[in-house]
Parts: structure tokens; sequence; C-alpha cells
């Protein structure tokens, strides 16, 4: 009896002393699980990143689109060799494209500090416009980088910047730009009439708010990529043509065998300045804003490419000169015609700014367009529109170039799940009585193989006009089908007829006669877009 009980306590005993040192193990309180927490402050979408008091929003977009008788981003057939009509044009071009943005913010004692990105995965059709094998675009032998290839596609930078205490520093939109860029209802990115900085520019800028919706912004941006088109550079040139290459790289270079070479332009040696007075109300809101712009050559000495030559440095170069737009921009909100229904409208005037007029969300275009003709002899009919800063004769000064434009659209909700936007646009680039006479004597110059008629007479204005309508069907919230038909008119002013190679043209077109006459273009856009 006496055994069985020790042999009772002992175990006992080790049962208590083995759970003793497992609860000793045992942490006194659990950790709590963090969860993510929604942000409210910036609106929906918004939460906080655990562990910290920055807000974090991730959202941009899905879109595929193609264009018929066009280019990418809904681009008109106004030059290279879709504007050609040759059989290395391309019929349509297609993009796919996923958007992805990063926005975030924290709230400090300076005001909100924010952070935003937006990179955008795409892959489009090889060449966009053209199969040319003279183009990098096209050809694996001139362009070991190339972007479209099976497998490839890739990344593009559209806005990165940084915002403290009213201050923007980054890759932003422009204070010059109007508020909805180049798009007051369009889908093509390429509605010419005003600036377009939707993908951003270098810039510093600094906004202030003065109450009542009422606010003003000043800054300066990097000007290469967003205010610069060209410098031509007239002078007489040997009559050879540029190489086939550099002719598909810029169309508009081949009016270097008419005495014109296409950009003269040297480094940048300024920024541009830039700002806008604004104000937001509950009936829409009145934009003014304006841009002051360097126009500085390189040299007086240059190849008909616009290249330097070991000549360049000893011949000097003409003085820079500033230039500049002024922009005024309008939307009227909370029209009778329905709910959510507005029109937007801006207006702009450019000297030595040209890029704020004929501007797309890339570069600015030069326009060789080809047609049909019923003059006799004539092979086809051809217009033309060079687009230019400005133009100067080696120790001239510069001669800037105006331009003004304007464009808007009305924008209309049928119902919750259809909508319907009218856009267009007019514009005009000018060239100065001293500017054409020199243009002309180059385009003039006696070169073997070319003449011109007997009417003929030379001036390098030019007009340009949009219109277009888009119709978008939402049948979920955030997904949108949408077809957008557009059309572009060149109305050029040469009159006659030349027997030459056209400028803006390389083979296969021939030398042979061509009726300068205006153009135009349609186009049609399908796009299916789902946001996030």
């Amino acid at each position: 009896m006496t055994m069985i009980k020790s042999l009772v306590l002992g175990s006992a005993a080790g049962l208590i002393a083995v759970s003793g040192a497992q609860a000793a193990d045992l942490p006194v309180k659990a950790k709590a699980v963090e969860y993510v927490k929604i942000c409210s402050l910036y609106g929906a979408g918004f939460y906080y990143i655990p562990g910290t008091d920055t807000c974090m929003k991730i959202g941009g977009y899905l879109r595929v689109d193609t264009t018929f008788n066009g280019g990418i981003y809904g681009s008109p057939a106004w030059n290279g060799d879709i504007g050609q009509g040759n059989r290395y044009a391309n019929y349509f071009a297609a993009r796919s494209r996923l958007a992805l943005t990063v926005d975030t913010r924290t709230a400090t004692e300076y005001g909100v500090v924010r952070t935003f990105g937006q990179a955008n995965v795409q892959f489009s059709t090889l060449g966009n416009t053209t199969f040319n094998p003279n183009s990098l675009a096209t050809n694996l032998g001139n362009n070991t980088n190339l972007l479209d290839s099976a497998g490839a596609g890739y990344v593009a930078v559209d806005q990165i910047f940084l915002q403290f205490a009213g201050f923007t520093f980054g890759k932003s939109v422009s204070a010059f730009a109007s508020p909805w860029n180049g798009y007051p209802g369009n889908n093509n990115s390429n509605l010419i009439g005003g600036p377009d900085y939707v993908t951003g520019v270098n810039n510093i800028q600094y906004t202030a708010q003065f109450g009542n919706g009422v606010s003003g912004t000043i800054g300066l941006d990097e000007p290469t990529v967003y205010s610069r088109t060209g410098i031509g550079y007239l002078a007489t040139f040997p009559a050879v043509a540029a190489t086939p290459t550099a002719l598909a790289v810029n169309p508009a270079s081949s009016v270097s065998t008419l005495g014109i070479a296409p950009n003269a332009y040297g480094g940048v040696h300024a920024p541009d300045i830039v700002g806008n007075i604004r104000v937001d109300q509950a009936w829409g809101l009145f934009q003014i804003g304006g841009l002051a712009h360097l126009v500085n050559a390189s040299y007086n000495v240059l190849t008909s490419a616009g290249l330097p030559t070991s000549a360049s440095e000893l011949s000097g170069h003409p003085e820079s000169k500033w230039g500049g737009a002024v922009m005024a921009a309008l939307q009227i909100k909370n029209l009778p015609t329905g709910a959510g229904d507005d029109f937007k409208i801006d207006a702009t005037y450019a000297k030595g700014a040209t890029k704020s007029v004929i501007s797309t969300s890339g570069a600015s275009p030069s326009f060789a367009m080809f047609g049909d003709t019923s003059r006799a002899g004539a092979y086809q009919s051809y217009g033309f529109g060079y687009t230019s800063d400005g133009v100067y004769v080696p120790g001239g000064d510069i001669q800037l170039t105006d331009a003004w434009g304007v464009r808007g659209a009305f924008n209309h909700n049928w119902d919750p799940y259809w909508s319907t936007s009218l856009w267009g646009s007019y514009a005009q680039v000018r060239y100065n009585g001293t500017a054409t006479a020199n243009y002309c004597a180059a385009f003039a110059a006696p070169v073997t193989g070319r003449s011109f008629s007997g009417d003929f007479t030379c001036n390098p204005d030019f007009d340009v006009a949009m219109v277009g309508a888009v119709t978008r069907w939402t049948p979920v919230r955030n997904l949108t089908f949408s077809a957008e038909v557009g059309a572009f008119f060149l109305d050029q002013k040469m009159t006659g007829a030349i027997t030459a190679q056209a400028p803006g043209a390389t083979s296969p077109k021939p030398n042979t006669t061509y009726e300068f006459r205006d153009q135009s273009t349609v186009f049609l856009n399908i796009r299916a877009q789902r946001n996030f």
C-alpha cells in the first residue's frame, strides 16, 4: 500500500513539473494580427500600408485597341509610307497596354506628401504604320533593340513625381497644359490644335491655392520632347538625296534635297518657363497659361540632314531667340442636354513654340500626303506642311514661326451605359515674309532633275483641321467598349506642279510630276478598356 501511494504521488509531482515547464515556454500574450485598414482620407481605393501612416492606392487599366488606316494611338495617315499609300504601308495597327499606377500619400504638418508613378507595359504592331525595310522600326539589321518583336514588347513611363508643400518634382504634366491635355473628348492621342503633356515632362513647379477654387502654378520644364519641333536650315546643298534610312526615320528629312535641313536645333540651353491661373467652380473651370521657350540653333554650316561638319564650329551660329505661347481653356458643366454632359474648348497662340499647337502625345508631325489628280501629265496629287519653330539661312537671323489653334468637344451621356463625344480642331502655321522668301528660294533653287510648272507659286504656310466622333458602351462598371471615327484635312498653300521625288517621300515613289493639292484622310479606332 505504501508503495502504491508513493508511485501515485511521484507521478502527480512529475506531471506538475512537466506542466509547469510547458507553461513557462508559452508567451504571456499573443501578438495582435495587423489587418489592412481602409484609408478614407483621399478617396476610394486607398489603404494604410501596415505599420505606417502612409496611404497607398494601386490602380491602372488594361487597354486593347486597333486603328484602321492609321497608326497606334489613333494617328491619321498623314506622312511616311502610310501617307504615300504604298505597298509597305500597314492597313491597320494594334496595341495592347497594361498601365499600372502607384499613388502614396502621407499627412504631415506641411501638408500631404505624395508620390505617384505610372508604367505602361505594352506591345504594338511591329513598325506601327510601316514594314519598309529601310525603317528602323522594322529593320533587324539597323535596330538591335527591336521592341515589338515576338515575345518582346516594352515598358513606357508616363509620370513619376513627388509633391510636397505645394511643390512638384519629377515627370508631371506641365503647368502650361490645358486641364484635359489633348483629350477634350476624343480617344486618339493626336488631336492637333493645342499642347498635350499627358505623359508628363521633367519639371519643377509650385502651386498656390488662393481659396474659392482659384489656384496658380509656376514651373520650369525640360523642353526637348514637349516644346521643340525643328529649326529649318535653309542653304544650298549638292543634288544628292539623303540616305533612305535617314528618310525613313524622319519623313520630313527628305526636304533636305530641296535645300532645307529639317532640324538645326542646338543643345538645351534654358528650361521652358511656364505658368497658369485656374478657377474651378461648380459650373466648370477656366484657365489661362503661358510658356516662354528658347529657340537656339546649332551652326551656320551643316549638311542637308542637319548634321555638323568639320567647318561647323568655325562658321558661328545665329543668335538665339525667345519664343513662347499663351493658352486659354474653358469647361462648362451641368448642361441642360443631360446629367454629366459638358463642353470643353481651348485656344492657343504660339510664336517660336509650334509644339504648343501642332502637338500630339509624342512628336510633332510634318505632313506629306498623296492622292488622286486630274491634272494632265501628273502622276498624283501631293500636299505637305513643314512644322518648325523657326527657319534661318547661314549667317542670318532665326525667323520664328507663328501658329495658332483651337480644339474642343461636346460630351453627352445617353444613359448610364452609353455616351458619345463630338470633337474637332483647327490650326494654322504661318511663316513671315522674310522666312517665306528664304524658304521659297531654297525650295525652288535649281537642282538637276527638278522643275516646276508655269503656274507654280511657293507658300510654306498650311492649315490643318480634324473632326470626329466616339461612342462608348459601358455594360458594367469600369469596362468600356468604344469606336471612334475621325478625319484629318491638310490645306497646303502651294499651287501648280513639281517634277521631282516629292518632299517627304522616299522610294518607291517615283521621280515624276505631282500636282500640289489639299489632302485628307479618315481613320477608325476600336477599343476595349478595363479600369481597376
